[in-house]
């Protein structure tokens, strides 16, 4: 037997330790190689890792709500001298229903038929069978795989997730969100006795914020620590997805000196454009959004101003000639910036596609990490939360943030005369080392014409 240990990879990006979401598997299952083993969360993404070492796993180094640091073990793998966890697995269920494994099993055996090497994955998607996802089991007491485990069922191995009712395996709950289950930790709630409400019967913060009983409010309110002066408090740790973009923002706000430029514009003809797209395109199930206009928007601008397409490195601008167009997507596990990349090579229909498959991705916590980094202009809308306006920070290391605030009505002459008109706030947030108020109010009075006159100036091809 040899103890291998599965230490936390080097994940690109310069990222430099994780967060353990929640582990996939515990001290004494057999996994095979590539399995995921364990949801990490770090600056980018939430992502699972697969193990590169087949065998038993006889520690787990960090608890859930842990940091781990790059290159820092995760786990150990007691790896098996004979035969893999996998081929066993698929013998006894052949054995157990005279015939080839049973589809809804799905127990793998690794490339190479032995558990004693390793895949060299890294994310899920780089292993030997990116296209399973295996699940673990606990190997049986006594002898392993003895004459009487010939009774075990497909089913039975098939894992925690997909256990059918009835059959004694507790079933994994359905959350995709790190930050949903650490909520139910604090407030003492099983995961397991909650119907989602979210797509797909996921669970949501408010399946959980629902399911607290007065037993475990009392444990919530005994937990929180206590001043003498102000009463009882709570302290929430900064960690994952907030501790990385409470970083990220704090180093854009010590690096950058930025400025903000903002203009009011009459949205009428960005509200007649929206009607007139959508009335040419009826087979459509949605209308073109708001964002996915300002953003095609944007990229034009960049065209004519492609200098706030751009990131600084060292003394040099580094212009982007590829447009990788970030958006502010507010979610359950916080703000993520999914990125739609070589956005100027989209069509305004093929944009509003991409943005809305990417914010899909961002509520249920599907991303990748390719799919928010690499960024080189961000657009925010904080008009969705009823705000006018804001001084958005800049998303480091780019320049230039756009934003737009809610549209309303408000009084707006027109031709002499005060009339009730839908009026919009555009702000644009640059870095003043790139370039001056010149260039960025010439910018932002181009996008306030495009708001303004979007048949005119905007085109849908």
């Amino acid at each position: 037997m040899t103890v291998k240990e599965f230490k936390l990879p080097d994940l690109g990006e310069g990222l430099t330790d994780a967060e353990i979401a929640h582990w996939l598997v515990a001290v004494g299952d057999v996994v095979e190689i590539d399995q995921p083993v364990v949801e990490v969360v770090t600056a980018k993404a939430s992502v699972e890792l697969p193990c590169p070492y087949g065998g038993t796993v006889t520690a787990l180094h960090h608890a859930e709500g842990e940091v781990a640091d790059v290159g820092s073990a995760l786990l150990s793998i007691e790896e098996a001298s004979v035969e893999s966890p996998g081929e066993a697995a698929g013998g006894v269920v052949a054995s157990a229903i005279g015939g080839p494994v049973a589809a809804t099993a799905e127990v793998v055996a690794p490339s190479g038929g032995s558990s004693g090497g390793s895949s060299g994955s890294v994310l899920v998607g780089y292993g030997t069978r990116p296209e399973r996802r295996r699940h673990h089991h606990r190997a049986p007491s006594g002898a392993a795989f003895d004459s009487a485990a010939t009774a075990v069922t497909g089913a039975a191995l098939d894992g925690v997730a997909d256990a059918p009712s009835g059959s004694g395996v507790r079933p994994r709950p359905a959350v995709l969100s790190p930050v949903v289950r650490r909520l139910a930790r604090e407030l003492g709630v099983d995961l397991a006795s909650i119907q989602g409400s979210g797509p797909d019967g996921v669970i949501v913060r408010a399946d959980v914020e629902r399911a607290r009983t007065p037993a475990s409010v009392a444990t919530s309110a005994a937990s929180a620590a206590a001043s003498p002066s102000i009463g009882p408090v709570e302290r929430i740790p900064i960690r994952g997805l907030h501790r990385q973009m409470a970083e990220r923002l704090s180093r854009s706000r010590r690096e950058i000196p930025e400025a903000t430029v903002w203009v009011d514009v009459d949205a009428t003809g960005l509200a007649q454009a929206r009607d007139a797209i959508d009335a040419a395109n009826p087979g459509r199930a949605v209308g073109v959004g708001v964002t996915s206009l300002l953003a095609r928007i944007c990229v034009l601008g960049l065209e004519r101003f492609p200098i706030l397409n751009s990131k600084i490195e060292g003394d040099e601008i580094v212009v982007s000639r590829a447009v990788n167009l970030g958006f502010a997507a507010q979610t359950e596990r916080g703000l993520l910036v999914p990125v739609a990349r070589n956005a100027e090579q989209l069509t305004l229909l093929e944009l509003d596609a991409e943005i809305r498959r990417l914010a899909a991705a961002a509520r249920q916590g599907t991303l990748t990490t390719a799919e928010v980094t690499g960024g080189s202009f961000t657009v925010n809308n904080y008009g969705v939360f009823g705000v006018d306006g804001s001084a958005a920070i800049i998303n480091h290391p780019e320049v230039a943030i756009v934003g737009i605030g809610r549209i309303m009505e408000r009084p707006w002459v027109v031709d002499g005369t005060v009339r009730a008109r839908p009026v919009t706030e555009l702000t644009l947030a640059f870095d003043h080392r790139v370039c001056d108020g010149g260039t960025a109010g010439g910018f932002l009075r181009f996008v306030a014409d495009c708001v303004e006159q979007p048949l005119r100036l905007l085109g849908t091809a």
